[in-house]
């Protein structure tokens, strides 16, 4: 799934207020501005922490140019800033204040402003303010916007009133959310994204005189006041000052009860009045109005009663306040009833448009105020990868999410939201929550129940935060290591993908669904449908991809056998949601030619639908429908009609219920699939439990990330570690030994975790909480040196033991030939080189998909997959030393060269480094006895596969492989190697005879 969230969030932010357009400031008494940029070289271009204009982008392409260009027409001076841009992600430029010297102090002035040359693009230009905090790149965000509408130079005028705490990113995590004036450290600009211009600006200026209504403001509890019919609902009003200073001149309050769609005098007693809080009168004091409603004995939907407020004195709320007297009486608010009668009763009072913010998604960063949530009667909000709350924390993210449920209590039928987010390994998007390995870890271990045991954490996690659904699992099937996406899959083998699958259940519950309703469980999604793993090489036509999005051509029988198979047994589990795939499928001899997975009809209502029988709901991927040729009117058409139920529009979401509701009424989209979409959206809604219980539970909260949940992600970090070579019994490691640690990956949590991880595209460094490898080896052993670079002398060591792999990536953006590769990067190499070439050596790699170890494999004497095993660092030490055995196996095939990719087990030509399914063992004691064994081994094979004893074959065909694997060492051939990797296919799929028999003669043939 597509995350763009925090790349481009700097452009899509909360309760942004236009720009007030204005000529000089008015009033006889009003200061001389006070010069911030007058652009004629005074402030020169430099970084931080020296003074200076800087430019910034979300990539080498996205920076503004700048330049200080001398022009006759300029407004002040004879020099203006000017520049060109052409961004795809993010982009603009900033002016910090000098680190060194003392932040500024604009509290005496009413507001800022300049000069901006319009293009009248209609493009938003978002203006952010830099307050607190220690420097300019660690202070606190304001932010608010103005629209390039019109041409020629004009000055606009911006009261600091205007400004609003940005929500979507704080550098810091914010500090009070209060904007001080007192300690300024400088402005920036984000320019509009999707379009080719240039700009100018001139005279940044601080203008007029600072008035109460910039330090003093009124505020209300709530935006909704949810209320059952006959009670009271109580109005919270309260005055607050920057700095908690007391007012030292009245604020008045006058309320009244007025529009709104309760009756007055019917549904409520109106109320009319005025409150005065003295000059004096200290911050945080409150008042309290009161709203009664009156009950009739009929049911009702939900009505409201705003309550108008109008301040004197401070800045007034952004909004006034409303009562809501809850929806009564009606069928679908009984729980008695089933679900079906329930969505029924509700789909059939519902409106178009209530339909239509039914099947709409937006980003919750990008909404253009809270209110939008009732207003277009939104169905779902999500959270793209790193678009968290502020500050990060489980309680934030509860909070947030009420927030938003609470919005839309203000709606009609009081439908809940379904709030999601991508926990593809844990609660990734969380600081401090226990990060599983990603899939291809967990495809490693060969284990269901600890698949499942992962899912159950990460649910638990999840859903106390608030939030009922998950973007996960994966379960694409990886066919070309190339692919950024590597990681995110369980294996190259569908017959792997299915068997973790347990996945499912761990985050849902019961195939019925009858356990979503539990404060542990959340709603899985299966992606992305289908065969997103099998794009070929060079296909892709977004951005810089190479293939990730690109288009998989296969013949009707590989799609069956490959990549359809483990969405039957996803539907069979009672999956609710899954999310077609961005890439295009090419289905070879149909004389089709490619077709977006977003716009194929033929697979989901024909294929997913109606021949596999899935009665959850389709999500579509973030912005996907965008990818579809045609107009925008045609994407919405064309994927409804295709089977998508509920639209992923991050930001787009009043464009999409606008043009759905236009297709709906001109037939182009039949009434008939709008129901049949709602009516899939509701019923996990009722199943959810999200009409009696809509906010979040939080009292699973104290489990995120406790040492039970970490348990069972060192559980899944060890068992995932596969143990590829171990010349003379290197590994595992004695406590008496003296360790020697170098490399890039030793002692990183950021890299050991991956993309995926508190932001979309993941970081380097510490970004969580969690455990080294380097951290976890501390802990098992007993005396380590760590070199990162092993510059450190090497001399009196046992053993080196040298991390390396690499840094984080996420989607398209990790494709190799996309600034990435597979091999080792110059450092990395250095450090095996030095480690090994010094004492007997164990290398680790950590990465989302097998390296390149080429030439340097003989001077290595143990070689470990690590994979990406997340935050539990302690699991990897576990079997280093160990504590438990290496019992991992190559959910891939590893190469010898990425000429030789994509190699998969089953091809024909079958000539790989390490074969699927390889993974030697730390037991005390491997099988021994040679062909005899061998025989004896399948003829067991065969009673347990006739007898359907799961655990019987698994054993005994495990057996025979250790058997092999120890006669095969490190001569790997063609001839061994690819009966060898069909042996693990065909033990996964039950054939546990035929899979000694592929073993068997895979010893004969070393």
């Amino acid at each position: 799934m597509r995350r763009t969230a925090l790349l481009v969030s700097a452009t899509l932010l909360t309760g942004l207020l236009p720009f007030a357009v204005a000529g000089p400031a008015s009033g006889a008494d009003d200061p001389v501005p006070v010069p911030v940029d007058n652009f004629e070289g005074e402030i020169p271009f430099a970084n931080p922490p020296a003074e200076g204009i800087f430019t910034w982008g979300s990539d080498t392409d996205d920076p503004p140019t700048l330049e200080l260009a001398a022009r006759d027409d300029a407004p002040q001076g004879e020099k203006v800033l000017s520049g060109t841009y052409d961004i795809s992600g993010y982009g603009g430029f900033t002016h910090d204040f000098a680190f060194a010297e003392p932040a500024h102090d604009w509290s005496a002035s009413k507001g800022i402003r300049f000069w901006w040359d319009g293009r009248n693009n209609g493009k938003k230009v978002n203006f952010e303010l830099k307050d607190g905090g220690a420097n300019g790149e660690a202070s606190e965000l304001w932010t608010t916007s103005f629209t390039d509408d019109w041409t020629g130079w004009k000055q606009l005028e911006i009261p600091f009133t205007d400004f609003t705490y940005r929500t979507d990113y704080q550098p810091v995590g914010g500090i009070d959310q209060v904007l001080g004036l007192t300690e300024m450290w400088g402005y920036a600009l984000t320019l509009p994204v999707g379009v080719q211009d240039q700009f100018a600006m001139d005279g940044v200026e601080l203008y007029g005189k600072a008035d109460q209504s910039l330090r003093a403001n009124v505020v209300t509890d709530a935006a909704v006041y949810p209320v059952e019919e006959g009670r009271s609902a109580a109005v919270k009003i309260t005055v607050a000052t920057t700095g908690s200073a007391p007012i030292d001149e009245p604020v008045t309050v006058a309320y009244e009860t007025a529009g709104g769609t309760g009756e007055s005098g019917k549904d409520y007693t109106p109320v009319k009045g005025e409150v005065t809080f003295p000059a004096g009168t200290a911050s945080g004091a409150s008042r309290t109005v009161t709203v009664a409603t009156l009950r009739d004995k009929a049911g009702e939907n939900a009505e409201t009663v705003p309550l108008k407020l109008t301040v004197t004195g401070a800045k007034a709320p952004a909004e006034n306040p409303q009562v809501v007297i809850d929806a009564h009486g009606l069928p679908y608010l009984d729980a008695k009833l089933p679900v079906k009668k329930r969505v029924a009763d509700l789909l059939s009072r519902m409106s178009l448009a209530e339909k239509a913010g039914q099947m709409t998604q937006a980003e919750r960063g990008a909404l253009t105020t809270p209110g939008d949530i009732a207003a277009y009667d939104l169905g779902s909000l999500l959270s793209g990868g790193g678009s968290t709350p502020t500050p990060n924390t489980p309680e934030a993210w509860a909070k947030m999410i009420d927030g938003f449920q609470l919005r839309a209590q203000a709606t009609r039928f009081q439908i809940p939201l379904i709030y999601g987010v991508d926990a593809v390994h844990g609660h990734n998007n969380l600081v401090g929550a226990t990060i599983m390995p990603h899939n291809i870890g967990i495809g490693a271990t060969r284990d269901p129940q600890l698949a499942y045991e992962t899912g159950k954490v990460t649910a638990a996690e999840v859903r106390a935060t608030g939030i009922p659904w998950d973007f996960a699992p994966c379960l694409c099937v990886t066919r070309d290591e190339r692919w950024g996406r590597t990681y995110e899959s369980f294996g190259e083998d569908p017959a792997l993908v299915e068997s973790m699958e347990t996945v499912i259940q761990g985050l849902q519950g019961a195939p019925s669904g009858k356990d979503l309703k539990r404060n542990d469980k959340v709603l899985a999604t299966a992606k992305h449908f289908v065969a997103d793993g099998g794009t070929e090489y060079g296909s892709s036509t977004t951005g810089t991809y190479t293939i990730d999005q690109g288009i998989t051509k296969v013949t009707r029988q590989e799609l069956e056998a490959v990549h359809l198979a483990p969405y039957q047994d996803a539907v069979d589990r009672g999956v609710g949601t899954v999310m077609p795939s961005y890439s295009s499928l090419d289905i070879l001899g149909d004389s089709e030619g490619p077709v977006k997975m977003h716009a194929d009809a033929a697979m989901i209502n024909g294929v997913l639908k109606d021949r596999m029988g899935f009665d959850g709901f389709v999500i579509s991927d973030w912005q996907a429908i965008d990818q579809i040729p045609g107009d925008y009117a045609s994407d919405v058409r064309t994927s409804v009609n295709a089977g998508l139920d509920m639209i992923m529009v991050p930001y787009a979401y009043k464009d999409f219920h606008k043009t759905l509701s236009d297709e709906v009424t001109a037939g182009r989209i039949s009434g008939k699939r709008i129901d049949d979409a709602v009516s899939r959206i509701l019923t996990q809604k009722f199943k959810l439990g999200l009409f009696e219980k809509p906010y979040a539970d939080t009292s699973g909260a104290a489990a995120i990330g406790s040492a039970k949940h970490r348990a069972v992600a060192r559980e899944a970090a060890a068992e995932s570690q596969v143990l590829l070579k171990n010349a003379g019994g290197v590994l595992p490691l004695k406590k008496s030994q003296k360790v020697y640690v170098a490399g890039s990956n030793a002692d990183d949590i950021g890299n050991q975790a991956g993309g995926w991880t508190i932001t979309w595209q993941g970081s380097s460094g510490k970004i969580t909480d969690g455990t080294t490898i380097l951290e976890g080896m501390r802990k098992a052993g007993s005396a380590v040196t760590y070199s990162k670079d092993a510059s450190a002398p090497t001399d009196g060591h046992d053993v080196g033991v040298v991390v390396v792999g690499e840094t984080p990536y996420a989607e398209g953006i990790g494709d190799v030939g996309n600034g990435n590769d597979l091999v080792f990067s110059a450092a990395d190499r250095a450090a095996v080189d030095k480690v090994c070439g010094a004492m007997k050596c164990a290398v680790l790699i950590v990465s989302g998909r097998p390296q390149l170890v080429g030439d340097q494999l003989g001077d290595i004497d143990a070689l470990v997959a690590s994979w990406l095993p997340g935050t539990e660092g302690d699991g990897v030490a576990d079997v280093l030393y160990g504590k438990r055995a290496f019992t991992g196996q190559l959910p891939l095939t590893w190469p010898k060269s990425e000429a030789q990719l994509p190699i998969n087990v089953g091809d024909a030509s079958y000539d790989p480094q390490f074969p699927y399914g390889w993974g030697l063992t730390t037991l005390t004691s491997v099988p021994g006895g040679g062909t005899s064994a061998l025989k004896a081994l399948a003829v067991a094979a065969a009673v347990a596969e006739k007898a359907g004893s799961e655990t019987a074959g698994r054993a005994i065909v495990t057996k025979a492989r250790l058997l092999v694997q120890q006669k095969m060492g490190q001569t790997i051939t063609a001839a061994s190697a690819k009966p060898f990797a069909d042996a693990d296919h065909l033990l996964l799929t039950g054939r546990y005879a035929q899979a000694v028999a592929k073993l068997t003669a895979a010893y004969r043939a070393v």
